[in-house]
């Protein structure tokens, strides 16, 4: 009489390389929570650029996290002027995480990408960036007080509407609109073409998207959703992330 078994899944969050005495790569700790508490086991993937061999790492994944971060794409990944010398960049991240987007989606690994993240995957297909997005006419302010407490800083702070009949709206019932939270300096400019927008703010600006053809999960979204699970987006979005990684997993047994 067999036994049936459940595997979690391991999900791969992108680290970020922190320059200090020694350098470290490294996530936040609300990434690795989120999946945990969503039943995933979270899986650090240093940012070792080509010596990272991504089809082999991926094969053995069932979910891909890119994560967000306090810094930017390198502008030259998609032809933008000179970043400002005060911009703190991750170059090392850059030669990682675009390549693992692409790759994740070749292969039908589940795919979230959170704030950079949706920067990065949109970079990755072939799109732009807008380099500090409050600079461009009509647009708002989406960066969050440094000064306020975290809490705070990541609480819900503005609406976003939902594109009528979209996956991110399927996952809420048919809601129209939704709560998140905003803390980003840059957002998406061109967007690239394989991308279909799931969400935007009322400026505007793309909050939310998915890759169009792509073989399995692949979303991204510019708020931070792992701060935010007990509302019916955000966590919406980290479960149906989860639940593609698990029957990714379960499907491998």
């Amino acid at each position: 009489m067999s036994k049936q078994h459940t595997a979690q899944p391991l999900i791969g969050v992108a680290a970020c390389v922190l320059a200090q005495r020694h350098d470290f790569h490294a996530a936040a700790d609300p990434y690795v929570r989120a999946i945990a508490l969503c039943g995933g086991v979270p899986v650090i993937v240093p940012s070792l650029g080509a010596a990272l061999d991504a089809p082999a790492l991926l094969d053995r994944l069932d979910g891909m996290l890119l994560t967000g971060s306090p810094t930017n794409v390198e502008p030259t990944r998609y032809g933008g002027a000179p970043a400002r010398p005060e911009t703190p960049l991750d170059a090392r991240r850059d030669a990682t995480t675009l390549g693992l987007a692409r790759r994740a989606i070749e292969q039908g690994v589940p795919l979230l990408a959170i704030c950079r993240g949706l920067q990065e995957l949109n970079v990755a297909l072939g799109g732009s960036l807008h380099q500090h997005v409050h600079e461009v006419e009509g647009r708002l302010d989406h960066r969050a007080p440094s000064d306020l407490p975290m809490a705070r800083r990541y609480a819900a702070a503005h609406g976003v509407a939902l594109t009528p009949g979209g996956a991110l709206s399927a996952l809420t019932g048919g809601a129209t609109g939704g709560m998140v939270n905003s803390l980003h300096g840059q957002a998406i400019d061109r967007l690239a073409g394989t991308l279909t927008v799931e969400a935007v703010a009322a400026d505007g600006t793309i909050e939310a998207v998915r890759v169009a053809e792509a073989p399995g999960f692949a979303i991204g979204v510019q708020w931070h959703p792992e701060w935010l699970l007990d509302d019916p987006l955000s966590g919406g979005v980290m479960r149906a992330f989860a639940g593609a990684a698990a029957h990714r997993a379960q499907a491998r047994l």
